[in-house]
C-alpha cells in the first residue's frame, strides 16, 4: 500500500523494532540466575557480561552489511538489498544466542565451559548492532537534517528503544514475577512499548515466572517483531520542511508514554493493582503505542497538501546564529571540500578527532556501562532490597532514555539554533557523570538512587552524541562501519572496569558465604577510579570541542545554503 511507502511509516517501524532490541541491559534481571546455575564467582559473571557488551557494541560487520546492502540506489524501492537484510540477520542471531544460553540454564543441554557461554552470550547481544545499524543509520539518511533528534529518538526510543526494550523487557519479568514496580515501570516508555506489551502478554501466558523464562521471552520476541517489521523500513532521501515538527511529535509521544509508565509503577508500588486493573493498563499503553502511525499519517497529508509549494523556511531559525555563520570566514568551496566527502573507517582512523571521540567513549560508555553491569552486586552489598535493586535496573533504562532523548534534541537546538558544536555537549555529560560516580562510591543512605540516576542520563547522552558526531565529522555512507567500530570503546571499557576493576577488588574484599561482601567499601575504590576516569573523558572531549568549531560552522553554512 502506498501510505506504508514513507520514511515516517519507516521511523515508526524501526521504533518498534529498538522496543525489542535492549535485551542487553536487562542482564542484571537474569545475571543471579546464571551466576547460581553455572556456578560462576564474580569475575567470571564479569567475563561472561563484558562478551555481551563486546557482542553489543563490536558492530563492524554489522556497519559494513549496511553500506554493502544499501550500495544500491533501488533500496528505496524495495530491491534485494537494503535494511531489511540487517535486521533479519539480527534477528537470527537474536534467537540463537538466547535460545542456548536459556538451553544452559535450564539443563536442557549441558552445562557448557565459560568460553562457550561467552559465545553465546556474544553472538545473542551481537543482534543489537544489527538492529542499531539498520534503525539507526536509515534514520539519519532520512532526516539528514535533524540527525540528532532523529538518532534521539531511535537510540532512546532505542533506548525509548532499547532503553524502553530494557524496560520493557525488565516490565514484563517483574511483572510476572510480583515485583510490579519494575514491570510496569517498563512497558514502558516510548515505542519501545509495543514490544513491551507483546512480551507482557507473552510472559503472562506462556512463562512460569522464572528468570529462564525471561531469557527465552528475550530469544523469541525481538526475533519475531523484526522479521515482521522489517519490511517497512527503508531509506527514502527527502527532507522538508516539516520534518522537525513532526520529529517533535514523536518525541513527545515517547516521554507522553514514558510518564505514563512512571505513574502506573509509582502507584502499583503504593497500592497495588489488581489484575484486571493490570489489563486496562496495557490496552492504555497499545492505544498509546498506536500514535506514531498517527505521526505517519499526519506527514503524508501535510506532504501532500505542500507538495506544489516551494519550501522557503530556512534550517537556522535564529538570527544571531545565521548571522554568525555567515560572518565566518568559510566560503562555499571550503564547505564542500571539507564536508561533502565520506570516509571510510580507515581513512577515518587516520584523523586525531576519531581517536578523541572514540577515547572519550572508553572512558564515558566503558564506565557507565559497569555501572548498571555491577548495579544489583551494589546494591546488594548496601544492603538494598531486592525489589529495590530490580526497581534501579529498570529505572537505569528510564534514565538512559532520558539522557539519549535529552542529548539527541538539546544538541540539534543548540547546533541550529546558537551554532554550538555537538562536542560540547558531550562533555558537559562526561563532566556530570564524574559526580554521579562519586555519590555512589559515597554510600550515603539512598546514594544508588541519585547515583543511578545521573549516570545513566549521562551514559545515555554519549549514546546519542557519538553516532551524530559521527555522521558530521565523517559523513553519512560509512557512518554505520564508523560509529561501530567507535563503539568498541563501550566493551574495550567494560572490560577495563568491570572486570579489572570492579571484579578484581570485589572478589579481594569479599568473604564468608557466597564469597560476598557487605558495606559502602566493597565498591567505594572503585567508583573513584571511575570518577576519575569520567573527568579525564570530560577533558578529551573538550579538546574535541576546539578542535571542531570551525568544522561545525561549515556544517550550518552548508545545510544553510542547501535549503
Amino acid at each position: 500500500m502506498e501510505i506504508l511507502r514513507s520514511k515516517w511509516v519507516a521511523m515508526a517501524a524501526s521504533i518498534w523494532i529498538q522496543c525489542a532490541s535492549g535485551a542487553s541491559y536487562t542482564f542484571g534481571i537474569y545475571s543471579a540466575a546464571l551466576k547460581s546455575t553455572q556456578s560462576y564467582d564474580q569475575s567470571t559473571l564479569d567475563t561472561v557480561s563484558v562478551f555481551k557488551d563486546i557482542g553489543a557494541n563490536a558492530g563492524v560487520f554489522s556497519g559494513l552489511l549496511y553500506t554493502y546492502v544499501t550500495s544500491n540506489r533501488r533500496r528505496a524501492r524495495g530491491g534485494n538489498g537494503g535494511p531489511w537484510v540487517v535486521l533479519a540477520i539480527g534477528a537470527i542471531q537474536c534467537f540463537a544466542g538466547y535460545f542456548l544460553m536459556w538451553a544452559s540454564v535450564t539443563g536442557f543441554i549441558r552445562k557448557p565451559p565459560v568460553p562457550l557461554m561467552c559465545l553465546f552470550m556474544f553472538i545473542a547481544s551481537q543482534s543489537q548492532t544489527f538492529f542499531n545499524t539498520a534503525n539507526v543509520v536509515s534514520a539519519v539518511e532520512n532526516f539528514a537534517d535533524y540527525g540528532g533528534t532523529a538518532v534521539g529518538i531511535m537510540k532512546d526510543k532505542g533506548y525509548v528503544l532499547d532503553g524502553l526494550c530494557s524496560v520493557i523487557v525488565v516490565g514484563a519479568y517483574l511483572m510476572q514475577v510480583k515485583q510490579t514496580s519494575l514491570s510496569l515501570l517498563l512497558n514502558w516508555q516510548g515505542f519501545l512499548g509495543l514490544s513491551g506489551a507483546i512480551l507482557i502478554q507473552l510472559y503472562e501466558t506462556l512463562c512460569g515466572g522464572d528468570p529462564a523464562s525471561f531469557i527465552l521471552l528475550l530469544a523469541v520476541t525481538p526475533t519475531v517483531l523484526s522479521l515482521l517489521a522489517m519490511p517497512l523500513v527503508r531509506i527514502y532521501e527527502t527532507s522538508t520542511a516539516d520534518d522537525k515538527k513532526h520529529l517533535n511529535g514523536l518525541s513527545a509521544i515517547s516521554l507522553v508514554i514514558a510518564a505514563y509508565l512512571m505513574i502506573v509503577i509509582i502507584v502499583k508500588n503504593t497500592f497495588g493493582l489488581s489484575s484486571v486493573a493490570n489489563v486496562v493498563t496495557l490496552v492504555c499503553l497499545i492505544l498509546l503505542l498506536a500514535l506514531p502511525l498517527l505521526i505517519a499519517t499526519r506527514a503524508r497529508r501535510d506532504r501532500m497538501e505542500k507538495t506544489a509549494l516551494p519550501d522557503k523556511s530556512p534550517l537556522i531559525t535564529s538570527p544571531k546564529a545565521a548571522t554568525s555563520v555567515n560572518q565566518s570566514s568559510v566560503g562555499d568551496s571550503q564547505v564542500e571540500a571539507g564536508l561533502s566527502e565520506n570516509l571510510n573507517l580507515l581513512q577515518a582512523m587516520k584523523s586525531l578527532s576519531f581517536w578523541l571521540l572514540f577515547l572519550a567513549m572508553i572512558c564515558g560508555m566503558g564506565s557507565g556501562l559497569s555501572t548498571i553491569n555491577n548495579i544489583r552486586q551494589i546494591g546488594e552489598s548496601l544492603r538494598y532490597s531486592s525489589v529495590e535493586i530490580n526497581s534501579l535496573v529498570s529505572l537505569w533504562s528510564i534514565w538512559n532514555f532520558l539522557g539519549r532523548f535529552g542529548a539527541g534534541y538539546a544538541s540539534d537546538a543548540m547546533l541550529h539554533k546558537k551554532g554550538w558544536p555537538r562536542p560540547w555537549l558531550m562533555a558537559a555529560t562526561l563532566g556530570t557523570m564524574t559526580i554521579g560516580h562519586l555519590i555512589i562510591a559515597s554510600g550515603f543512605q539512598g546514594n544508588l538512587y541519585v547515583g543511578s540516576v545521573i549516570v545513566g542520563v549521562c551514559y545515555g547522552s554519549q549514546w546519542s552524541l557519538m553516532p551524530t558526531i559521527t555522521s558530521e565529522l565523517f559523513g553519512v555512507r560509512h557512518m554505520g562501519t564508523i560509529f561501530n567500530t567507535i563503539s568498541i570503546a563501550s566493551p574495550i571499557g567494560s572490560y577495563i572496569f568491570s572486570v579489572r576493576l570492579i571484579g578484581y577488588i570485589y572478589d579481594k574484599t569479599a568473604s564468608g558465604v557466597g564469597n560476598k561482601c557487605f558495606g559502602s567499601h566493597c565498591f567505594r575504590l572503585s567508583f573513584v577510579i571511575m570518577a576519575s576516569v569520567a573527568f579525564f573523558g570530560f577533558l578529551v572531549a573538550i579538546v574535541l570541542f576546539f578542535r571542531t568549531k570551525t568544522l561545525y560552522r561549515q556544517i550550518l553554512v552548508k545545510r544553510l545554503h542547501r535549503r
